[in-house]
């Protein structure tokens, strides 16, 4: 089969770029209503029927038949063997991105996620006090690839910030279990983990049955069903995000090596056809050679077929008049992934605003920060980025204010607090707050 990879070619200075730039942006995230009616049953049918439905759902989908959710736990020991088993070189890996995780959400964690408090001059103490979420479910993809990077990424931000209990499904099909993915969890310190997958995981965790504890929010990636569950399911849990296809933006000044980017390019495009690849760059030459390599390249990679169909659907190679502007087509993207593959990449960085994570210089590969860099790889796609970051320990915890107020306190915001309350007519809310007062007034009736 002579598979062909021909990413669009579109130049800023075309009259016609900025219709067809949106036009190679537009992804809808709305999910198809089959789609949102059968996870809406599946919901339904956990909540009212628990570990019975998940059963049923997880033999039917997965090819996995139990009598019992017992027997789709998988124990401490069963996670200790997988990690045992693996070579030495896997367990050497996954112990040093580990480290590095962690070591970098530890570093989050002290920055901005401690309580605080102070006191005004009458005494009053205001504050805020940060503490963990009890207990939270990460879901693992195990369908047609196996993910140990997405254990690490969603389980060691939640024990750096403190959370008690992490729950986590991966589906199994048929019933063949990834070492690795068993190991990463018994690296990362998930407290209890569970074979199933889809949207009856994400309803057990969300609801509870009489095997899997509902938990405060729910982590992790998965197909159209998972995405489709998790929207319907907030509310009663958080989530982390709706993430769309995953996407990298290459900002290039023609001094990288042509193989280098286009094999950057191949690293997203080969998650999935929906994937989103792009190339900006001043230099004219520089895409020619870069298409070239595409070109070489392509054939030699196993996922050939999926890479081609992501590039020739969503992929583009776009030439603009400098890199300045480069920079300001790429905050209008908010990519998923942005590599500044430059010499110079200190000199670009002041310049871009949106970003799920920005990879700095020709030696930074957007791959390493998948794996063992040490950042967070669950990042905001499809343009979210132009308001929404990272999984980090701070999605882990909450913020409960703290206020006490002194006597000598409540004479004043007393009376600052009863009259906004007469003024809204809500007595109770005026009359609690004039009743701290040293000298008590009539409490005023509405007319």
């Amino acid at each position: 089969m002579n598979l062909v990879a021909a990413p669009a070619r579109l130049s800023s200075t075309s009259s016609t770029f900025y219709a067809e730039f949106k036009a190679l942006l537009h992804w809808s995230a709305d999910a198809d209503a089959a789609i949102e009616q059968r996870v809406a049953d599946i919901l339904a049918d956990v909540q009212q029927r628990g570990d019975a439905a998940v059963l049923e759902y997880t033999a039917r989908f997965d090819g996995l038949s139990s009598a019992s959710m017992g027997a789709l736990e998988l124990t401490q020991a069963e996670l200790k063997a997988a990690f045992d088993a693996i070579p030495a070189v896997q367990r050497d890996a996954l112990q040093a991105a580990a480290r590095r995780v962690r070591s970098y959400h530890e570093a989050q964690r002290k920055a901005n996620g401690e309580s605080w408090s102070y006191r005004d001059e009458d005494g009053t103490l205001l504050g805020q006090k940060v503490t963990p979420l009890d207990r939270v479910g990460i879901y693992v993809p195990g369908g047609k690839a196996a993910y140990p990077s997405s254990v690490l990424m969603n389980a060691i931000p939640a024990h750096v910030a403190g959370v008690a209990e992490i729950i986590m499904v991966v589906p199994t099909p048929g019933g063949e279990k990834n070492a690795l993915v068993l190991a990463a969890a018994y690296v990362a310190g998930v407290t209890r983990a569970f074979t199933i997958g889809g949207a009856q995981a994400v309803a057990a965790l969300a609801y509870g049955t009489a095997t899997i504890p509902a938990v405060d929010k729910i982590t992790g990636p998965g197909n159209a069903y998972v995405a489709a569950a998790k929207r319907r399911v907030f509310g009663t849990v958080g989530i982390d995000m709706i993430a769309g296809p995953s996407e990298i933006l290459v900002l290039a000044d023609g001094s990288t090596p042509a193989d280098w980017v286009a094999m950057d390019l191949f690293s997203q495009a080969e998650h999935d056809e929906l994937a989103q690849s792009i190339l900006l760059c001043p230099d004219a030459a520089y895409i020619d050679a870069v298409q070239a390599a595409i070109n070489r390249l392509l054939p030699t990679m196993p996922r050939a077929d999926i890479i081609a169909k992501s590039l020739n659907g969503r992929g583009a190679l776009i030439h603009t008049r400098s890199m300045e502007e480069a920079c300001e087509i790429s905050n209008r993207i908010a990519p998923e992934h942005l590599e500044v593959s430059s010499r110079q990449p200190h000199q670009w960085e002041p310049l871009l605003r949106h970003a799920g994570a920005i990879f700095l210089g020709a030696y930074t590969s957007e791959s390493l920060g998948d794996y063992c860099a040490g950042p967070n790889h669950v990042l905001p796609t499809s343009g979210t980025a132009r308001f929404s970051s990272p999984l980090g320990v701070y999605d882990f915890q909450k913020r409960s204010s703290l206020i006490e107020v002194s006597e000598a306190g409540a004479q004043a915001l007393g009376k600052i607090a009863a009259e906004l309350a007469y003024g809204e007519g809500l007595q109770a809310h005026a009359r609690a707050a004039e009743m701290r007062l040293r000298t008590v007034p009539p409490m005023r009736v509405k007319p």
